[in-house]
């Protein structure tokens, strides 16, 4: 008989202890450990993928040209760093109802439509349910497989019967293994799940996506250990009230991370935004108004130029309020503390409301410049000129820092008929571009005075 052992784990950070406790001593969780019953003489899952090969020399090893299976999706190709590579084991994030089945059931009809075998697992859905879904999303193709399951071990036995190139598990935390006695969505059961899957994905070379949920806080439900079992994460992230989903690579072992994909949710599914600065500078007000400037951030290696606006007004408390969407709030009072000593504006019994239009999240410090603009101007009820950019990293002592990629932050504000550019002043610099005035700045003052409009 297996030798039953019991222990208390953490369901926040996966720390395990002998007994309760009311406080996590790793992650300072409260009321977070829940008792899990482990069967360790079933345990048998490592033993099952041991292989015999041997060590090779880095000159013999050949790579395959079909290495990388591309879904011809654009934006997901590019988070990817061009496709998914051959036997990787991808975990795709994000909160509820924000696209995460949508658009993993389109990349399968893409992949299905190569003439490769696709199963998709489904433990929170029915085959009718997908259906329906499928239907609206005009996936007609004869290699999907739906397979509604839960339990791990039935899952591993169609996939060795089927033989798919491609598996996606929606979702990991509701699949369950019977190695664990523990519930569904435990630490113990998703880690353990987790390695399996992985061990399949190397062992047989199958590419798998499994689908997590998060958190309240915005974090990953699950170990944190799960993000380092898996060769790429990648987070679905967008507002809910607009119609544009962003894609965010912040692991992969294969490409380049903070690569970032847009999608606008259409009736049909998601669509590419191929170009996702028209979509943005869309969302701006078409009313010329003080508080209003336009940055350009960097998402991964593309530049997105974007409007910041603010309000400042008299506040009716001792406390005035800041309050910034889409910004970092420690961010923003930095630069309200250098614009009061280093410019001298006086906002201590002001409100400040800082907003990111579009519902996009800017966490590059090179929106400080404009984020200052925007304040200074609606603070002083002027107006920056409509066809200018703002570039620009602020020190505490107001100075302006240079940052990086100017020159195609530059080209694509250009393409997008902007004429002028505030940008920091670089010792030795030539700018190339020649359809842009250049205005290069030192500090904060004179930024602002380079913006203001004339009228």
């Amino acid at each position: 008989m297996a030798k039953v052992k019991s222990k208390w784990v953490c369901q926040n950070c996966g720390y395990e202890s002998a007994g309760y406790l009311g406080k996590c001593p790793q992650c300072s969780s409260w009321a977070s450990f829940v008792e899990e019953v482990e069967a360790s003489g079933q345990n048998k899952s490592a033993q099952e993928f041991l292989n015999t090969e041997k060590p090779a020399l880095l000159k013999d090893i050949e790579i395959d040209d079909k290495v990388r299976i591309k879904t011809e999706i654009s934006e997901l190709d590019r988070v990817l760093g061009g496709g998914f590579i051959q036997g990787s084991l991808v975990l795709l994030a994000g909160d509820p109802g924000i696209g995460k089945s949508t658009i993993t059931l389109q990349t399968c009809g893409r992949i299905c439509d190569t003439g490769k075998k696709v199963l998709y697992v489904s433990a929170e859905e029915s085959a009718q349910q997908i259906k329906l879904r499928a239907e609206r999303l005009r996936i007609k193709s004869e290699k999907l497989y739906i397979y509604p399951q839960t339990n791990l071990e039935n899952i591993k036995k169609q996939i060795d019967e089927i033989k798919p190139d491609f598996v996606v598990v929606d979702s990991i935390q509701a699949v369950y293994s019977n190695n664990v006695e523990s519930s569904a969505g435990s630490v113990s059961q998703i880690r353990e799940c987790c390695n399996i899957l992985m061990h399949i994905a190397k062992a047989k070379g199958i590419t798998t996506v499994v689908i997590g949920h998060v958190t309240k806080e915005g974090n990953i439900a699950g170990p944190k250990i799960l993000e380092h079992m898996v060769d790429t994460v990648i987070y679905f992230e967008g507002d809910k009230y607009k119609s544009f989903r962003i894609l965010r690579s912040i692991k992969n072992r294969f490409g380049n991370t903070s690569e970032v994909g847009i999608f606008e949710m259409c009736e049909s599914g998601l669509r590419c935004v191929n170009n996702p600065n028209e979509l943005f500078l869309n969302e701006r007000s078409q009313i010329t108004s003080p508080g209003s400037a336009i940055i350009v951030t960097n998402e991964g290696t593309r530049p997105l130029l974007v409007e910041i606006q603010a309000l400042v007004g008299s506040s009716p408390y001792p406390s005035p309020r800041r309050v910034a969407n889409g910004l970092d709030t420690s961010r923003l009072l930095q630069i309200l503390a250098v614009l009061e000593k280093r410019v001298g504006l006086n906002l201590s019994k002001q409100d400040v409301y800082v907003n990111v239009t579009g519902g996009i999240d800017v966490d590059e410090p090179s929106a400080d410049l404009g984020i200052a603009m925007a304040i200074a101007t609606c603070a002083r009820d002027v107006v920056v000129d409509t066809s200018t950019v703002i570039i620009g990293e602020i020190g505490l002592s107001g100075e302006i820092h240079p940052v990086n990629n100017i020159e195609k932050r530059l080209n694509e504000a250009a393409a997008l008929g902007f004429k002028k550019a505030i940008v920091p002043y670089v010792t030795n610099s030539d700018y190339t571009n020649k359809k842009l005035e250049i205005v290069p700045v030192k500090r904060l003052m004179d930024a602002i005075m380079a913006c203001v409009s004339k009228a």
